[in-house]
């Protein structure tokens, strides 16, 4: 068995996948058909669609193949919050001001927030709830891993919201900090200057390359945490 083509068969499915060309539900080739496009063993291309299986882009149906598999947003909420959805959770009217939209060549610190992403889409949005500010974001969004993302409509649906109902991840890392708001933070919420605000920071990788990068700016009072996980 060839690991190095096992890994190619899984990229090449991941990358169809990804990029939208293969939907949920839609049915990838039988085993016997990746067995002649890769000229390989049964033994090599089972080994990458078990892992794509275990990786949950990939479900199993008896006797009837290898589908796409439908993000799982109750599963990937338990880790990536849904910001939108807790405003909701809470009995509170959510809302959504986006505040830059920005399709730019990435610098050297988009690239290093992104693995080497070659292009991003740069966001800045304040969520509301009941009206009131509720948190600031900035985001990054990887366009070479997720190119649909340049065509969606974040004036009206969030960013995270949007990324945890179309883009599968493998990889996760949180970190939560206490900060002082600045000028800006605090015209933004609506807050004294240096108000202690929460501020999460997060980053999620598929296959190794980065999916995403976002700080959410939340007031309130913290310490901190650092949280690394993984979604196989």
């Amino acid at each position: 068995m060839s690991p190095a083509l096992h890994s190619l068969i899984r990229r090449d499915i991941e990358r169809r996948i990804l990029s939208g060309e293969w939907r949920p539900g839609h049915r990838i080739p039988y085993e016997h058909e990746l067995m002649a496009q890769y000229g390989c063993a049964r033994m090599t291309v089972n080994r990458a669609v078990s892992a794509l299986v275990q990786a949950g882009l990939i479900e199993r149906r008896k006797r009837a193949g290898s589908f796409v598999a439908a993000p799982s947003v109750d599963r990937a909420a338990l880790a990536i919050p849904d910001i939108r959805r807790e405003v909701i959770d809470k009995g509170r009217t959510y809302g959504l001001l986006l505040r830059r939209q920005e399709v730019r060549k990435a610098g050297r610190a988009d690239a290093a927030l992104l693995r080497g992403a070659p292009r991003v889409l740069a966001l800045e949005c304040l969520h509301t709830a009941d009206g009131a500010p509720h948190a600031l974001e900035t985001r990054l969004i990887n366009l070479d891993v997720v190119p649909e993302a340049a065509d969606a409509d974040f004036a009206h649906e969030p960013p995270g919201s949007w990324l945890l109902e179309h883009v599968p991840w493998t990889e996760a890392e949180h970190r939560i900090t206490a900060v002082s708001a600045d000028a800006a933070v605090a015209e933004a919420l609506d807050l004294a200057l240096g108000t202690a605000c929460l501020a999460l920071e997060r980053r999620t990788w598929r296959g190794g390359q980065g999916v995403t990068w976002a700080r959410q700016l939340f007031p309130g009072e913290a310490g901190a945490l650092v949280a690394q996980f993984s979604a196989r």
